[in-house]
């Protein structure tokens, strides 16, 4: 075992992974924190805070401490990475871990600061940030040392970014603030709409997982989703299919759609040549959604695929850039 660990950490909306460089993934959790609202002191960070989500008593507050993939409550998110960096690497060490953490291209100097002050304040003794696309397409095996084009497409829980990379670096990228969370609101939103019933976020998630597609199935899928009827205001259950979810994210995957678009609009003509004959590689949880990579190749016309253990990716990338460092400073000193 090393003497200083290198962690790398997927800092994202809905899910927290940790990499340790040697050891692969050791940690993959909700970020999700339950606070108690008088005192401030955290009852429980990851699975056990996620568990209530809306099952807490009003003097429990049950919340994401970042939202589109940046921090929204500083201290809370301090506290969350604290838990999950001594989770990993255990309370009892005599050097404190370097580790990476993965951002947004594109944050703000202000979003960027208070993401290493907080990796930091969490028990870092070196704290690096890694653009996320860099990251993903690091974990997912892209051979972005070459001169060549190499586009990956993350959909996150918070946000999407589509990203050209070469030589270490962003070529060209976009990023919009939506992605699973939205998805998950879009289908509460069209349930409410269709069928007069009330389901929670979470409920919607798992309607998402489950059934849900970008395009319509040949044999659609059903399930039951349990809520509380607008009209009566009492519980009630009703079965949707996985046409009524494709109907629900048809917005959401149409502004991811566009946002793909713009990003092989604005690669140079060489970079396009290359992604062209290498596609487009898809990372995140977002693209575990059944058929995205077809409605991504029918709009765009350019071969789509998803990595190897897409979820994992960005956080392993993050752990090997640690190797990388020589090459990659000239990217991570814009951060």
């Amino acid at each position: 075992m090393p003497l200083v660990e290198e962690l790398g950490i997927d800092l994202g909306t809905v899910n927290v992974l940790v990499y340790i460089r040697g050891r692969g993934i050791v940690l993959q959790e909700p970020s999700v924190v339950a606070q108690e609202i008088s005192t401030g002191e955290v009852l429980a960070v990851g699975e056990e805070a996620r568990a209530m989500m809306g099952r807490a008593p009003e003097t429990i507050q049950v919340r994401r401490p970042l939202r589109d993939g940046v921090i929204a409550d500083y201290r809370i998110t301090q506290r969350m990475l604290f838990y999950f960096i001594q989770r990993s690497i255990g309370k009892f060490r005599l050097f404190k871990p370097h580790v990476m953490v993965t951002v947004p291209f594109g944050v703000t100097q202000v979003e960027s600061r208070a993401v290493r002050e907080a990796t930091q304040e969490a028990g870092a003794s070196r704290a690096y940030l890694i653009p996320e696309p860099l990251a993903g397409a690091i974990g997912a095996g892209l051979p972005i040392h070459t001169p060549g084009g190499h586009m990956v497409v993350d959909l996150g829980g918070g946000a999407s970014e589509a990203a050209v990379l070469s030589v270490y670096g962003v070529v060209t990228s976009s990023a919009v603030r939506v992605a699973g969370v939205r998805m998950d609101e879009a289908i509460a939103a069209y349930i409410r709409r269709k069928y007069n019933l009330m389901v929670g976020v979470p409920s919607a998630e798992e309607a998402k997982i489950r059934i849900g597609t970008a395009l319509p199935l040949e044999e659609p899928i059903r399930m039951e989703v349990q809520g509380r009827d607008q009209v009566t205001g009492l519980p009630r259950s009703v079965e949707i299919s996985s046409d009524d979810v494709a109907e629900a994210l048809e917005e959401p995957l149409s502004i991811i759609v566009n946002m793909v678009k713009t990003v092989l609009e604005q690669t140079p003509p060489e970079l396009a040549s290359d992604i062209i004959d290498r596609g487009m590689t898809m990372i995140g949880g977002g693209s575990l959604l059944r058929n995205i990579d077809q409605l991504l190749t029918q709009e765009t016309g350019v071969p789509v695929y998803v990595a190897d253990a897409p979820m994992a990716c960005v956080a392993v990338g993050a752990g090997k850039a640690h190797a990388l460092l020589p090459y990659l400073r000239r990217t991570l000193s814009k951060l």
